[in-house]
């Protein structure tokens, strides 16, 4: 072992079900500091302080891990969306408040892609959009992002800035542009951008994706 790193203590005095959150909680920070590549089971299990064989009570292997750190991930985009949201100010002009919820959405993904990009590359590790709903903070059953991207198209619709006939699928339209831009910014060609340049271009590829819609 390198001088000057100890080794993790062993734990046994979890209850049932912490051990588990504590596993997550590992796997959220090693994916944090390095995106879905990091989550490690063996590591995780140092860093919660009990022997590798003891993740075993709970996750069969690496894959589920990875599962239950990417619900955490999507669970933690969701908040930040929903956050964004409540700071939509309220207006008569449903129009405008429907365009400005579609608006909070997407600089809200962008911002927490370029915020936690270990966590959204992990997020998205791999897997179809989910429709099912995630924990949000200590609340269950909410919205995750790809719905919370569905009820503000749905918005738009109801305040006819959207025709109900190109409602269908509208989701993916959106959806790649924004990711697209955060990828480019986290991992491509963007990333040397200023933090003005960055909210510039955002602000640009929103208003295209509503002049698209």
């Amino acid at each position: 072992m390198p001088r000057g790193i100890a080794p993790a203590r062993t734990r046994t005095t979890y209850r049932h079900g912490d051990l588990r959150r504590a596993l997550v909680d590992a796997g959220i920070e090693l994916a944090r500091d390095g995106g879905p590549e990091a989550i490690v089971l063996r590591e995780a299990t140092r860093r919660a302080g009990v022997v590798p064989n003891a993740a075993y009570r709970h996750f069969a292997g690496r894959d589920e891990l990875l599962e239950a750190v990417r619900t955490a991930a999507l669970a933690a985009l969701a908040h930040a969306m929903v956050a964004r949201l409540r700071r939509v100010p309220r207006t008569d002009d449903q129009v405008a408040f429907a365009h400005a919820n579609l608006r909070a959405i997407g600089s809200a993904y962008v911002a927490f892609a370029q915020k936690e990009p270990g966590l959204f590359r992990t997020a998205f590790a791999g897997a179809a959009p989910r429709r099912e709903t995630v924990a949000v903070g200590k609340e269950r059953g909410r919205a995750g992002p790809f719905q919370l991207l569905g009820a503000a198209l749905d918005l738009l619709v109801l305040a006819h800035a959207l025709p109900p006939e190109r409602r269908s699928g509208a989701e993916y339209l959106a959806w790649s542009a924004v990711h697209g831009l955060s990828m480019l910014i986290i991992d491509g060609p963007l990333r040397g951008m200023s933090r003005g340049e960055r909210a510039a271009v955002t602000r640009a590829v929103l208003q295209m994706v509503e002049n698209g819609l």
